[in-house]
């Protein structure tokens, strides 16, 4: 098929006239998983390709910050969560949300049964595993609703790596999970569902967006580079409803561009089940409710606020409207 595909366009090219393709650079938030599936079915299909896009995907990971890279011109695009944008827009790197393909947020925290917790009010006086770099804006919001002090003196949160390992070894009463990937490695590690009460977030009033698509605002000023991101996002819903589609398939894909040999092909279908559940129901256009709500969240930290004012430009539909027809 691939095969097929180049030839065709080199035919396009020669009757049309050799355009050479548009790089696009895009950094992901993560390792390369079935979380990003999109970004690999659209490329794996020619979506890019047919586009007019040559796209280079680089894989995150624990030391790579997306706000880092595309500050220091490493990207043109990159994944993040909203929270993490927010933050580094209100410092001083204006970055815009340009497409949303994440309706919900998988966002949750793993508690043992055992600990006695039934309800958030439980926490009191708990040891709770959560992730930083950006990660912990959300948790950080749901404790101030909560009214609980994140000092020691109410809860005691411990620095989570990303693994499961202080649940597991009974550090931590709870820890930080995503529904697509942590949750399954208790799962995978001995302890059944019943072992387990999940608090997640978009159940408790505090998810905020996650995996939203990020460029540099003066960029967006530039008309190339917004017909490059029309493009790219119009190719990346393409890459992302084929994925919720196929689903097996798609973790087929994203296991073939998986350099590391990390991921197995049982986690990442299972992931990518997962997955399509928090992209459904999004036409890759960010919904203003959506974004309104996390900021409420994000501004609602008490003493302690993630962001202190209403950011402004920090979302547009310049690209989406374009791109999607909207």
């Amino acid at each position: 098929m691939k095969k097929f595909l180049t030839t065709a366009l080199v035919a396009a090219f020669a009757a049309g006239g050799a355009q050479a393709a548009d790089d696009v650079t895009l950094q992901l938030k993560w390792v390369t998983q079935a979380q990003f599936a999109g970004y690999f079915v659209a490329k794996d299909k020619g979506f890019y390709e047919e586009e007019g896009l040559n796209v280079t995907i680089l894989p995150g990971g624990p030391d790579v910050a997306p706000t880092q890279v595309i500050a220091g011109g490493g990207a043109d695009v990159v994944v993040d969560w909203m929270p993490s944008a927010l933050a580094a827009r209100e410092k001083g790197l204006p970055l815009v949300n340009i497409a949303q393909p994440f309706k919900s947020s998988g966002m949750m925290l793993t508690c043992l049964k055992e600990t006695g917790i039934t309800s958030p009010e439980d926490f009191k006086g708990k040891t709770l595993g959560v992730w930083f770099g950006g990660n912990e804006y959300p948790f950080l919001n749901w404790m101030n609703k909560l009214g609980l002090k994140t000092d020691g003196s109410d809860v005691t949160v411990l620095k989570q790596g990303f693994n499961v390992d202080p649940l597991l070894q009974k550090q931590a009463a709870c820890v930080s999970t995503m529904t697509y990937n942590e949750y399954w490695q208790v799962i995978d590690a001995g302890l059944t569902p019943e072992d387990l009460v999940v608090f997640k977030y978009e159940d408790q009033g505090v998810a905020t967006l996650e995996d939203g698509l990020y460029v540099m605002e003066e960029n967006l000023k530039d008309p190339a580079f917004e017909d490059k991101m029309v493009r790219f996002v119009r190719a990346s819903m393409k890459g992302w409803k084929y994925a919720e589609e196929n689903s097996d398939e798609a973790a087929m894909i994203v296991l073939e561009n998986d350099e590391t040999g990390a991921q197995t092909e049982n986690h990442q279908k299972r992931m990518m089940g997962e997955i399509a559940k928090l992209t459904a129901g999004s036409t890759g256009a960010l919904d203003p409710a959506d974004y309104e709500r996390t900021v409420q969240a994000l501004m609602s930290g008490g003493s302690d606020p993630v962001i202190t004012k209403m950011p402004e430009g920090a979302w547009t539909h310049q690209i989406t409207d374009k791109a999607l027809g909207g």
